[in-house]
């Protein structure tokens, strides 16, 4: 019998390594799975790198796993903002590196390793600092740039619902990176608001096909095993 739900925030990222590469999903602040990342700063692994919309708001989420001395490296569109004082700390400091992406570029690179595509040429940077480096090619009089795929050994991602299958729907905009970052990752973990019965999600609605989860928490739960 399939089942993919686990019991513990500790048995869910029990085989989180050092110096792994891992995407965590969000948009500001929807859709982060803070649960799993308080899981991960508490099992202390390290020297990782993340993926990631931006570089984390105030003190929660990416942003208390930066202040925690987790990561080395992170790849996002938007490092800075008001409150993403701990990046900015440690990046002036040298202490983190930083590789910047467009945020539909990530998008595609996420989705490029999904799809199992070896790269991918897009306009976006081309002709920026950002295409330093990098071959570039003209395509019916427009210049383009070649991109490498994004690949993780882990997903950290949020959605509503989810089956004892791993199949997945979302909150509205809490869907933002997680679907596609489900494709590209080795493993995929799921923190949910709710369990429901196999055949309770119409087949219709389902975002994230359970071949891409691996595991799944319901938040309840891991309220209850922390206690």
């Amino acid at each position: 019998m399939i089942d993919k739900i686990f019991q513990s925030m500790r048995a869910a990222l029990a085989d989180i390594f050092d110096g792994a590469t891992i995407m965590i999903g969000g948009f500001g602040t929807a859709g982060i799975p803070n649960e799993l990342i308080a899981g991960l700063i508490e099992r202390g692994t390290g020297n990782l790198t993340i993926v990631n919309n931006n570089a984390g708001n105030g003190e929660s989420g990416v942003a208390a796993l930066l202040a925690a001395g987790r990561v080395r490296k992170i790849i996002c569109s938007f490092p800075r903002q008001a409150d993403s004082h701990h990046f900015d700390r440690l990046y002036r400091a040298g202490r983190v590196e930083l590789e910047l992406v467009p945020q539909g570029n990530l998008a595609a690179r996420i989705q490029a390793a999904g799809a199992g595509l070896g790269a991918i040429y897009t306009p976006t940077g081309f002709g920026t600092l950002l295409s330093e480096g990098k071959e570039t090619r003209d395509i019916e009089g427009r210049g383009y740039v070649l991109e490498f795929p994004i690949h993780a050994d882990f997903a950290l991602i949020k959605a509503q619902r989810a089956d004892r299958w791993g199949n997945l729907t979302y909150y509205k905009a809490g869907r933002n990176f997680g679907p596609i970052m489900a494709t590209a990752a080795r493993c995929t973990i799921a923190q949910v608001q709710e369990i429901v019965p196999l055949g309770a999600i119409d087949p219709e609605a389902i975002v994230t096909p359970g071949i891409f989860v691996r595991r799944v928490i319901a938040l309840t739960q891991a309220a209850s095993a922390a206690a």
